[in-house]
């Protein structure tokens, strides 16, 4: 997307959607299901305690966040990456129907009970469901303007908002001022996303510890109006410039 205020604005309602999955996955089964790093440390853990079948499982989850994130790719990447208009909106409707799904399969029992300890008998599937909608999400948006945007971990976003701050206070004797207000607009995205990220955990988390698996529901209705957006940016001539990569 273009680096201005309105779609800082997605940017953030991503961020806080990232928030909400990431804290129903933890408080479903303890697993943190936006990034991917958390399950190379399970399947060492479960390896190294002879739990191979977890083990395996645990490697496997993270394929589906990298073939959600590949999905995405394939209709947004590679079409802008050829000059023709990118399909944002089968993607958000995959998001939202993973979101449902879970909603729904987890009401009704099939991932047992809330907050028990993980298993993979009764949990893969909610992990795959989360982690799937959590790689098509974070492939959506890659690029603005020389920006890296991440809306479903921080990691990188708050290495980014260090360097942008510094470039913010310390950098005006040595850039141009062009520069400095491109670096200020994109320092106060990353904030945001990082700020939408924390709402979106801990409001969700009340929601989650009430109305268990019903929680689902908030990033389940953000992933709708998202997929309303996109839908509407459709008949754009702007379509082109949403989500331009490198």
């Amino acid at each position: 997307m273009d680096l201005n205020r309105s779609n800082i604005y997605v940017w953030c309602l991503l961020a806080f959607q990232a928030g909400c999955v990431n804290a129903g996955g933890f408080l479903a089964a303890h697993r943190f299901v936006t990034h991917t790093t958390g399950f190379a440390t399970h399947f060492g853990f479960e390896l190294a305690n002879q739990h191979e079948g977890a083990a395996l499982g645990m490697l496997s989850v993270p394929i589906f966040f990298l073939f959600g994130a590949m999905i995405t790719s394939y209709f947004v990447d590679l079409p802008l990456a050829a000059g023709q208009k990118a399909n944002y909106a089968l993607p958000s409707f995959l998001i939202f129907s993973c979101i449902s799904f879970t909603t729904l399969l987890g009401e009704f029992g099939h991932f047992g009970t809330f907050g028990t300890e993980l298993t993979i008998k009764h949990d893969y599937l909610f992990l795959v469901l989360l982690c799937l909608a959590s790689g098509l999400q974070n492939a959506l948006i890659t690029n603005s303007q020389g920006v890296v945007v991440r809306t479903t971990h921080l990691t990188g976003v708050t290495t980014d908002l260090a360097v942008g701050l510094v470039r913010t206070f310390f950098g005006e004797r040595r850039m141009s001022p062009q520069r400095i207000a491109h670096d200020r607009l994109a320092t106060k995205a990353r904030a945001g996303i990082i700020v939408s990220f924390v709402l979106g955990s801990t409001i969700s988390s009340y929601f989650f510890l009430k109305a268990q698996y019903l929680g689902f529901l908030i990033p389940a209705c953000t992933s709708l109006l998202l997929l309303a957006y996109f839908l509407k940016k459709t008949d754009n001539p702007l379509i082109n410039k949403l989500g331009v990569t490198s």
